[in-house]
């Protein structure tokens, strides 16, 4: 469960540093081929990482059944929602924008709970207030902040909306290869989107912007999601989207780190409510006797309680390792999260 923890509070660190590097950005490339060349960045650079790592292309040994969902994550999360946000901050004021983006939390435990059953307890729903209530106290616009127009934040919104749908379509498949998944999602929807952008007449940028583009994709968009598939797999979808929206204030806190900059008291109230919001979260305990169905699927695992089987291949014992496993049908008690073992529902 920490290194779950880990997992969310990296990717929300990540994805929090590339937000103002993309809205530098917007003043020289178009939206959609911004949100193109971001994803696409994201997704060479994670392909290339994974033939890598596999040394050589390999089956993704992602089930059939697992692809409607995940085209649906890529559809949301990788074309709609980009383009929208980066339509919304060319009419949007950065502390507007940052403000809304904290829907997205709240969207996807929302989706999460109504849609998709997931357990919440009262520790969780009061902690994910807490951290969505220190984005608001980060990032309120200040008496001077005029927002002309309310389409840019309707389309900021709307970018939450489609990444609250994107999290929990990408929480159906999350047992699989992460890198694969977010290489898939970058590639595809960043090809997508920059041939659009080309159809509309848009121009490549400078080797020096391209290259800068596709970097800050990579890093904000294509490790930060390989991390965030880790965190649901261990965390649920909440659990994971209440971590995941610190990056409001890890990015602000890295920006003290490295600019001559000075706190002001809306950072230390976010500090407050956002450490009151991950100490809930962290100190959770949720029990209960609970029937495991039988169970297919394939993700890296040891030989725990949960993983007693015997292997169709030979075997070196060496663990973690990874193959296609079935799990028989277990009842039990133990403390748990609704990671991808405990999908279960609660009467």
């Amino acid at each position: 469960m920490n290194r779950a923890v880990l997992y969310a509070l990296c990717a929300a660190a990540l994805f929090g540093a590339s937000t103002p590097f993309a809205k530098l950005l917007t003043g020289d490339t178009p939206p959609v081929l911004l949100a193109g060349l971001l994803y696409l960045g994201s997704g060479l650079g994670l392909s290339l990482a994974r033939v890598i790592r596999d040394r050589g292309v390999r089956p993704s040994g992602l089930p059939k059944g697992d692809w409607p969902w995940l085209l649906g994550a890529i559809f949301f999360g990788g074309m709609l929602g980009p383009v929208a946000l980066m339509f919304g901050l060319l009419s949007t004021s950065g502390s507007t924008a940052s403000l809304l983006l904290n829907l997205e939390a709240v969207l996807t435990a929302v989706i999460a709970w109504v849609v998709f059953k997931e357990n919440a307890d009262k520790r969780i729903i009061l902690g994910m207030l807490a951290i969505v209530a220190g984005g608001v106290a980060l990032s309120w616009p200040t008496a001077s902040a005029v927002q002309p127009s309310i389409t840019g934040p309707a389309l900021v919104g709307l970018a939450c909306l489609c990444w609250a749908i994107d999290n929990n379509l990408t929480r159906k498949v999350s047992a699989s290869d992460a890198l694969f998944i977010a290489a898939t999602k970058g590639v595809m929807a960043g090809a997508v989107n920059t041939l659009i952008a080309m159809g509309m007449g848009a121009v490549l940028p400078r080797f020096a912007t391209l290259l800068a583009t596709m970097a800050v994709g990579l890093l904000g968009y294509g490790i930060s999601l390989v991390l965030f598939v880790l965190a649901l797999r261990g965390l649920g979808t909440a659990r994971t989207g209440a971590y995941f929206s610190t990056a409001p204030f890890i990015g602000a806190a890295t920006a003290l780190m490295v600019f001559p900059e000075t706190t002001s008291l809306a950072f230390w109230v976010a500090a407050a409510l956002m450490g009151l919001g991950v100490w809930l979260h962290l100190t959770e305990h949720h029990a209960h006797e609970h029937l495991h169905e039988t169970l297919q699927h394939e993700h890296e695992h040891e030989h725990d309680e949960h993983h007693q089987h015997v292997h169709d291949f030979e075997w070196d014992g060496v663990e973690p390792h990874t193959h296609d496993h079935k799990h028989a049908k277990l009842k039990h008690e133990h403390s748990h999260f609704p990671d991808i073992h405990h999908r279960h529902s609660h009467s």
